[in-house]
């Protein structure tokens, strides 16, 4: 606890933040950054957003990793306190070294730079399906490459000693314009109908990032999803109703698929966090 404190203090000084990757979610996160009084550099790979990160006070860089570092001085880049990689693996047949690769380069760079704290966003993918609720302490052996593409590099930053990593492995991302009602539409048949939704809405993804920041929470592993898991049949169907859009029938499936259930406690306690969307059904009636 003490060192939390220490690292908690330290916020008050370290003001420069770099996020590589403003997208979907490392976009709002820049804003919502910058209102709390950072100075936010952000990367992305395409130069006519430039303008709309300036809008929202995010200083732009042109960073490509493919997979060595090409575009802006990396070095430029990096002079921040703290770096947030918000980087998912690119789906190639080399997807594993690929993205190990891509990291190596960004390590090595964050070696050479001021940067002392990084936060890396994970996934829930690194998690085989044991048919029961999995913690932190479960990761291995995931069903997908880009799970395994994860879990390899989480080690990797995480072993690294010349700055302190905390990993956030988020679950399914959801709220604004990824609806239920966006993805009705497309399914022929709704899937794995019988299995529980790990969601986490984007808002709570931000305010858990700005929350290990301010706490100082660094050095650390932490599962990030609405504690609420109604099956996808019941979110999609709440979807469809408010929508009045008819529910896609259901596939063709066994009701004992394997399935996960992502328990985040250890953040809810370590971090005194309360979800601002705790039940995925909640946006559905939105």
């Amino acid at each position: 606890m003490l060192n939390r404190l220490k690292e908690s203090k330290r916020v008050g000084q370290e003001k420069r933040i770099s996020i590589c990757g403003c997208g979907w979610l490392g976009l709002p996160l820049g804003k919502y950054l910058v209102e709390k009084g950072f100075s936010v550099k952000g990367s992305t790979t395409r130069k006519e957003k430039f303008d709309v990160l300036r809008e929202a006070g995010i200083q732009p860089f042109d960073i490509s990793l493919d997979p060595g570092f090409s575009g802006d001085d990396p070095a430029v880049f990096l002079q921040s306190d703290i770096f947030v990689i918000n980087l998912p693996p690119k789906r190639r047949p080399d997807i594993v070294y690929y993205h190990q690769q891509q990291m190596a380069s960004l390590r090595d760079a964050v070696k050479a730079s001021p940067v002392r704290r990084v936060v890396f966003i994970s996934s829930t993918s690194v998690y085989p399906l044991l048919n029961r609720e999995v913690k932190e302490e479960d990761a291995g052996n995931p069903e997908s490459a880009s799970g395994k593409a994860l879990l390899e590099v989480e080690k990797m930053l995480l072993e690294e000693p010349s700055f302190r990593t905390t990993v956030l492995r988020f679950c399914g991302l959801m709220g604004y314009d990824r609806n239920p009602v966006k993805f009705l539409g497309r399914m022929a048949t709704l899937s794995n109908a019988n299995q529980p939704a790990n969601l986490i809405h984007r808002d709570d993804c931000i305010e858990i990032i700005y929350e290990v920041i301010r706490q100082g929470a660094w050095g650390e592993i932490f599962n990030a999803c609405s504690p609420g898991h109604p099956l996808r049949k019941e979110y999609y169907a709440r979807a469809a109703e408010l929508s009045g859009i008819d529910l896609p029938p259901l596939a063709d499936e066994t009701d004992d698929a394997p399935f996960k259930i992502i328990d985040s406690s250890k953040l809810e306690q370590s971090l005194g966090y309360r979800f601002r969307v705790p039940d995925p059904l909640e946006l559905s009636e939105k």
